[in-house]
């Protein structure tokens, strides 16, 4: 007689996933003493470190398999203990994230969160003591089943560990957001859960987790399984106790717990508005985690989880995760890397803030000797010491040796002669935004350095062929535009003049990774991506208030967008005086499309916008500011500002792809994410525009088929 077995209710997701590269659970017991036994478990997808262990659904259902069979036999009396630990160097690196996007139902997303639920709780309730040894990477899931089980470990030289969910659009949905809190206290959890995800995704250092209470022991890399093999033997045999100091009482649970929250629901609101869904949904999670039971709390997860993995947000989150780690690494436009021109030595000129941070991104990324410049001695002595600080600041903090900091600071040199530049393969200007000075300063560099040193400008708006018009080769001049502050943010565009060699332009974007930054190839034309697209954001933002509408109103129209700042606080932080620049060039260029504003010429010889405390925070609008902003008489409705603002847009991206100024929309949104801050959570400006109509409303399709948008 044939047993056909009952249909699994995974079965969909498992058919969803026929080519998932599944984590296989292999199996093998371990003595311990006084003739115990521990079933060790390892997780393992057979590939090297670069394809981390991940957790799609047949990985899933087979480890809850082999979890139960464990379970059987523990209460058979087989084995005292059951661990689990990962293939070297890694644990989980979480969900199969290329599996969690292609989630065709809202009743898939919801299995997915259950069978997480399903299999990881299975570690929770075995009957015998269960342990996770963490010996790597640790992320989303991979960290969850750590805390599904009684007792972790950590190897002191890991990868990292952290819960980036909030990152992507979605929650800790396996368990991590009722567990964590009730493991490390709600203040600890709060970091792990919400704030670092919005730290561009920080990620603990080992001795960090253990610090916080994450895990139970830390080892050291020589013999870490060893160790905590035998560290688990104690515990079961009794020996060794566990003492978890950072477990929350009574009074955190009466009292600190929802304060802490809602601390943390003001400073999201201040930080990032509350367009995005995903941090206050894990809010509501960690909050509720107080007083409710783990069955309770996973079901809860379930819809939580389920609904965010369907919605708009989600969806251009991973839009914007496969941006980040597949276009950036792969740039549209880049030529054969063979063709880079070696950089042994780099030229500064200008010693300024800006030429300081470069100049000191350089010393530290390339280790090739520096030399900046400026008009006279004072200047550039100044600059040679805000660099030797900063290199001494990091020797203060521990991330340089002492001979590592001597090194760094031997490789600077300054000077006012240009001709110390004659043997530098590499230079670029910092200097401000004048075009006949940024010429006269190539005319004066190309008579020393050879005909193939490259000739970097920083210029923000400028023609960057224009800039090397009057050179003899002009070939080897190539915009090399970062973004302040220099050392954090990612993004360099790298500008192509129509006469750039493939040569430089190669050396331009090897140059940039070596500096760990993203570049995107972009045309000569005004404002490049970022500023082209910021200019019209500000330009249609100072056309409102101009014609009268309130600073409030116009605030309030664009969160929608989700953007990390109002456009009036970017005009405050860009400068004012720079922004003006920057619509005047805009406006001089495309005379039709973009606004210019007397207004704002104003505002920046006034030189504020808002009235701010001795810490920088806002307290209200400057009265000067607001009297200069008043005069308009034709207000329009929030929803006329937000309609103009987003058609004004699509029309913008349209014709800069129509001009090749980009390769492709993800250029686009690559440069807004990276370059301008824009959140995750909205994929940049594209999807945005698609979504709400913009896109067909202008040019009658879409930047995106099928558009980036959740599961109906």
């Amino acid at each position: 007689m044939t047993v056909i077995a009952p249909p699994s209710p995974f079965d969909e997701l498992v058919a969803m996933s026929a080519d998932e590269v599944i984590t296989h659970s292999f199996v093998r017991d371990i003595p311990l003493s006084g003739g115990k036994t521990l079933a060790l478990i390892t997780l393992d997808n057979g590939r090297d470190h670069t394809r981390p262990n991940t957790l799609g659904p047949a990985t899933l259902l087979e480890l809850a398999s082999v979890l139960d069979a464990q379970k059987t036999r523990g209460a058979a009396g087989d084995i005292a203990g059951i661990a689990l630990t990962g293939k070297p160097f890694i644990l989980a690196a979480g969900a199969d994230l290329s599996k969690v996007s292609d989630i065709p139902s809202k009743a898939a997303a919801k299995k997915l969160a259950q069978l997480g639920h399903h299999t990881l709780g299975k570690l929770g309730d075995m009957g015998i003591p269960s342990f996770v040894f963490i010996n790597g990477l640790a992320l989303g899931g991979g960290l969850e089943i750590a805390l599904n089980a009684d007792f972790r470990t950590l190897d002191r030289s890991g990868a990292g560990i952290a819960l980036p969910e909030v990152f992507l659009g979605i929650v800790p949905g396996w368990g991590g957001a009722y567990l964590l809190p009730n493991l490390i206290g709600i203040e600890n959890a709060l970091k792990v859960v919400v704030e670092n995800p919005l730290k561009n995704n920080k990620i603990l250092k080992p001795q960090e987790a253990f610090e916080l209470g994450i895990a139970d022991a830390i080892f050291g890399p020589a013999n870490f399984l060893e160790n905590s093999i035998a560290w688990a033997d104690g515990v079961i045999a009794g020996t060794t106790k566990v003492k978890r100091a950072n477990t929350p009482g009574k009074i955190e649970r009466a009292v600190k717990w929802d304060v802490a929250i809602g601390i943390a629901r003001k400073m999201l609101e201040s930080r990032i508005g509350t367009v995005a869904k995903s941090p206050y949904a894990a809010l509501d999670l960690l909050q509720a985690a107080k007083k409710i039971d783990k069955t309770s709390a996973f079901a809860r997860e379930d819809d939580v989880l389920s609904k965010l993995i369907c919605g708009d947000q989600f969806a251009a989150s991973m839009y914007a995760f496969n941006l980040t780690q597949k276009r950036a690494k792969r740039p549209a436009g880049a030529p054969d890397k063979s063709l880079a021109k070696p950089v042994t030595k780099i030229g500064v000129v200008g010693a300024g803030l800006m030429a300081q941070q470069f100049a000191l991104l350089f010393v530290r990324r390339l280790k090739v000797p520096v030399v900046i410049t400026d008009l006279d001695q004072a200047r550039v002595d100044k600059g040679i010491g805000y660099i030797h600080g900063e290199i001494d600041g990091l020797l203060n903090k521990g991330r340089l040796s002492q001979d590592d900091s001597n090194r760094l600071k031997g490789l600077v040199t300054g000077t006012t002669d240009k001709a110390d530049f004659a043997d530098c393969d590499w230079v670029i200007e910092a200097i401000f935004e004048e075009l006949e000075a940024k010429q006269q300063v190539f005319a004066e560099i190309e008579q020393y350095v050879s005909d193939t040193a490259v000739l970097a400008t920083n210029t923000s708006s400028l023609s960057v062929q224009r800039i090397g018009a009057t050179l003899v080769h002009p070939e080897r001049v190539v915009g090399f535009h970062f973004f302040n502050p220099v050392a954090v943010m990612p993004l360099i565009e790298v500008v192509k003049t129509t006469v750039t060699d493939e040569a430089t332009l190669s050396t331009a974007m090897v140059t940039a990774a070596k500096l760990y930054k993203n570049a995107v190839v972009t045309a000569d034309t005004p404002g490049f991506v970022v500023n082209r697209i910021l200019a019209k954001l500000l330009g249609e933002t100072m056309h409102a208030v101009d014609t009268g509408t309130p600073i409030e109103v116009v605030n309030t129209a664009v969160q929608p967008f989700g953007l990390p700042m109002t456009p009036f606080e970017l005009l405050e932080l860009v400068g004012l005086k720079v922004a003006a620049h920057v619509l005047d060039t805009h406006h001089a260029a495309f005379p039709e499309r973009f606004y210019t504003s007397t207004n704002l010429h104003t505002l920046a010889a006034h030189g504020k916008i808002f009235d701010r405390d001795a810490k920088g925070k806002i307290k209200g609008i400057d009265t000067k500011a607001l009297h200069i902003l008043s005069g308009g008489s034709t207000p329009m409705t929030g929803e006329q500002v937000l309609r103009r603002i987003e058609d004004g847009l699509a029309d913008e991206v349209h014709r800069m792809l129509e001009d090749g100024v980009v390769s492709a929309a993800e250029d686009i949104d690559l440069c807004l994410i990276l370059g301008a801050g824009w959140p995750f959570q909205m994929g940049g400006a594209t999807p945005y525009l698609d979504r709400v109509g913009a896109s067909q409303r202008v040019f009658g399709e879409t930047f995106h088929s099928p558009t980036v948008s959740g599961v109906n």
